[in-house]
């Protein structure tokens, strides 16, 4: 799929809705599996809404210690959307389609701790120069396909409602460095990849991020 028309018609659709009549301007918020949201919707129809909107759920931390390693965990999920909403029953439901711009990424640093650690075959006492990083991003934009309620000509408030998906494929990094994760005579490529086997299973297996939220809106 070319992203680029989209954004543009997107884009376009949302520049010139400054021209159209006031009363079908929209403010909305909500929150979801996406974070906290707030956007603005313009109506060019009964039957078609342009909107954009900001989300995040922020950033999230978590350390963690095991035999052999300390560790941190990070994960944070920001995201801009451009959408078209179509309404082909005449009602609040919608048909939506668009494109998010997304900055989601997961990253474990793991560093030695002075105890035994094992990896893939290789068993040896840490220190704190070994250090093994992993990170896990989505890509940066993806197209997008829901359904939801809500956003259509009308005035006053109203309840907004959306489920669905920005499609793509995550991918994950890894680096190791240190006395021993950076020998490779003592831990081979091989081990490493043993290792990290099961998450690289896991993260493959990820090809959308969801999307549900519920919120309300303000048409003026």
């Amino acid at each position: 799929m070319n992203k680029t028309p989209l954004m543009a018609a997107l884009a376009v659709a949302l520049a010139t809705s400054i021209a159209a009549p006031a009363h079908a301007g929209e403010v909305y918020t909500g929150i979801g599996t996406h974070g906290l949201m707030i956007g603005y919707a313009q109506a060019l129809s009964p039957a078609f809404t342009v909107r954009g909107d900001f989300a995040s759920a922020g950033t999230h931390t978590r350390d963690e210690s095991d035999e052999g390693y300390n560790a941190v965990g990070k994960l944070s999920y920001h995201r801009v959307g451009l959408f078209g909403d179509w309404f082909p029953f005449g009602n609040g439901f919608r048909i939506t389609g668009g494109v998010t711009f997304n900055n989601m990424k997961g990253e474990v640093n793991a560093q030695g701790n002075g105890t035994e650690m094992t990896v893939g075959d290789a068993t040896f006492i840490s220190d704190s120069s070994d250090r093994i990083n992993v990170q896990i991003t989505f890509p940066k934009t993806t197209p997008y396909l829901g359904i939801g309620w809500g956003h259509q000509l009308s005035s006053g408030w109203g309840f907004v409602f959306d489920i669905g998906a920005s499609i793509g494929k995550a991918k994950m990094t890894e680096t190791h460095s240190g006395t021993h994760l950076g020998d490779p005579n003592l831990v081979t490529q091989e081990d490493i990849d043993a290792e990290l086997a099961d998450i690289r299973a896991d993260v493959e297996k990820v090809k959308m991020i969801p999307m549900i939220a519920i919120g309300f809106n303000y048409r003026f």
